[in-house]
């Protein structure tokens, strides 16, 4: 039963491919295939303290850089405390702050911040988070965070018992610091301005130049690769602001993309786009054996010179059998999708499919780009 969550997961998504199977090109927004190079978030990191902990703060004694921070706070407020003090303070804990600053982030903006402990704190509920100043990768301070914590992971009931859902030493702070500085940048004084793909694609590439050039004109927009399309904006920077809003709000029928396989070895978790199939192949692993064949049937008009045509068309057995175990036979075209339910049929667990989906890309069974998290 530990693993029935896990493969409810897989039934789930697998279910969920079916609806995905018809339409061979969607409508998109170039704005969803691309971003603007140069306009990207920055991330932000700076050291802290929270305090007003109902004891579950760091055990000082066992990290003293707490107590020498408290310290140096104190120093600062003008409070010394005297040399050898043994401070045996619980509601106290040394933390991390992160955040990222948007692109075109102004002075006195709010953004939030995620604070994490260092130290051996066993929760942070209830605690505030006192004023940490924020850096850059150029050690310069972009923004000041401060506030009271919001930590999420209360005990949830699961068949009687209660059980810990999340981790209670890190949280979030909304809106909980304040621009200081902005990033400087040179959008606003480009004439040229490229478009990133997500993916690289030469021929979306392409697709994209050719229908901006169509919507705007020729010579608007080229295709430099397989990820970057050069867009001649505007010089005006109100006129840029509304050529690049029409471009990124464009329509785009886009063709069907590479086929890929996620798998996640952590939580069993498979996702796949509906572009996966199959080939002849056998795969054994441990007490499961899975079997893809091709066979071809032949439909001939029923007289010899009827002016009927012979068709041949191609279909995918697959068979997933149990050792000492019934076979499971699903008779479909060439997807991953009946692989995975018939697994699932059988209890398999993630880790037996993902061994599987492994074995098969390896001898070129799986025609899928197969990634792992």
């Amino acid at each position: 039963m530990k693993n029935s969550c896990l493969i409810l997961c897989l039934n789930l998504l697998c279910a969920g491919m079916g609806a995905l199977l018809p339409s061979p090109a969607t409508a998109e927004r170039i704005r969803d295939l691309t971003t603007i190079q140069g306009v990207r978030s920055n991330a932000l990191m700076g050291y802290g303290l929270v305090v007003g902990l109902d004891g579950t703060g760091d055990q000082t004694m066992q990290t003293p850089f707490t107590t020498q921070s408290l310290n140096n706070m104190l120093s600062q407020l003008g409070i010394t405390v005297p040399p050898g003090t043994n401070m045996q303070l619980k509601n106290v804990a040394a933390v991390m702050v992160t955040a990222e600053l948007p692109p075109f982030a102004r002075a006195g903006e709010k953004i939030d911040v995620v604070v994490s402990s260092m130290g051996n704190a066993k929760s942070l509920r209830g605690g505030t988070l006192l004023m940490t100043p924020l850096k850059g990768v150029d050690n310069q301070i972009y923004a000041l965070a401060q506030g009271n914590l919001l930590v999420s992971g209360a005990g949830a009931r699961s068949g009687g018992n209660s059980t810990q859902s999340n981790q209670l030493n890190g949280g979030r702070i909304s809106g909980g610091a304040t621009v200081e500085r902005e990033v400087p940048m040179s959008f606003g004084d480009q004439h040229v301005v490229r478009l990133q793909l997500n993916d690289g694609d030469f021929a979306l590439a392409q697709q994209i130049s050719d229908e901006i050039n169509r919507r705007f004109g020729g010579g608007i927009a080229v295709a430099e690769d397989a990820r970057v399309i050069k867009l001649f904006a505007p010089t005006d920077s109100a006129a840029r602001v509304r050529f690049l809003g029409e471009v990124q709000n464009m329509p785009l029928q886009v063709g069907p993309m590479e086929a890929r396989v996620i798998v996640n070895s952590r939580t069993g978790s498979v996702v796949m786009n509906r572009h996966v199939s199959l080939t002849a192949c056998a795969v054994a692993q441990g007490s499961l054996t899975v079997e893809v064949a091709q066979t071809s049937q032949v439909s001939q008009p029923d007289t010899p010179f009827g002016g009927g045509q012979t068709v041949v068309t191609q279909e995918t057995q697959v068979a997933v059998r149990e050792q000492g175990g019934s076979l499971q036979k699903v008779n479909t075209s060439a997807d991953l999708n009946s692989v995975i339910r018939a697994l699932n049929t059988l209890g398999a667990t993630p880790g037996e499919l993902m061994s599987i989906l492994q074995s098969m890309k390896s001898a070129g069974c799986l025609r899928a780009k197969l990634e792992a998290n």
